[in-house]
């Protein structure tokens, strides 16, 4: 394969990643409704999934992440907060996530939405440890940060299966008709 073949590959790798991403800012719009229906889970699997560089895996969807969050701390706050209390249970999370994603081998229904699934869990058990101020740092606090989260994994779970579809689905289509999106190992069989 040439180097102009995984450039390009790259390439839409990335821009598929930064428009997923974006919308994330859409979402401050609508607090209640979209609360946690978002791409996270979803980039991360397709970064790991399809990046052939096991650190552009990693790195990419971090980046986007990571800078979205600045933005979205901007729009909630209106102070620019790199890092909030948060952060690293949700940066945990995400590196994961993207290890479940680098362990898709073929991108199958089944296959990405068990790793959806298994991602939302991840997310509301990780995400939800009562480390804050909010409840009690006992077992009782964590079973009432899990009861609490139910409304927004479920709909992370919502946001995990259409974002999936579309960048899963998006890039398998693209890949069928553009033989140059495709990786090495799949110009082989």
């Amino acid at each position: 394969m040439t180097t102009q073949k995984i450039n390009t590959r790259n390439v839409v790798l990335i821009l598929m990643i930064v428009a997923a991403t974006a919308i994330r800012l859409v979402t401050y719009k609508f607090p209640y409704v979209l609360s946690n229906f978002n791409p996270i889970g979803a980039i991360a699997l397709f970064g790991g999934a399809y990046f052939t560089d096991k650190w552009k895996a990693y790195l990419i969807p971090f980046i986007a992440l990571f800078v979205s969050d600045i933005f979205l701390n901007r729009l909630y706050s209106g102070n620019w907060m790199i890092l909030d209390n948060s952060s690293i249970l949700v940066y945990a999370f995400f590196i994961i996530v993207v290890f479940m994603g680098t362990l898709i081998k073929k991108a199958t229904v089944l296959n990405v939405f068990a790793a959806s699934l298994i991602a939302v869990v991840l997310h509301w058990l990780i995400t939800d440890l009562p480390l804050g101020n909010l409840y009690p740092h006992t077992w009782a606090g964590y079973m009432q940060s899990l009861t609490a989260a139910i409304l927004f994994e479920k709909n992370m779970l919502y946001g995990d299966i259409v974002f999936c579809a579309i960048l899963f689905g998006g890039f398998e289509l693209a890949k069928s008709k553009y033989t140059f999106l495709r990786s090495r190992n799949e110009l082989a069989v």
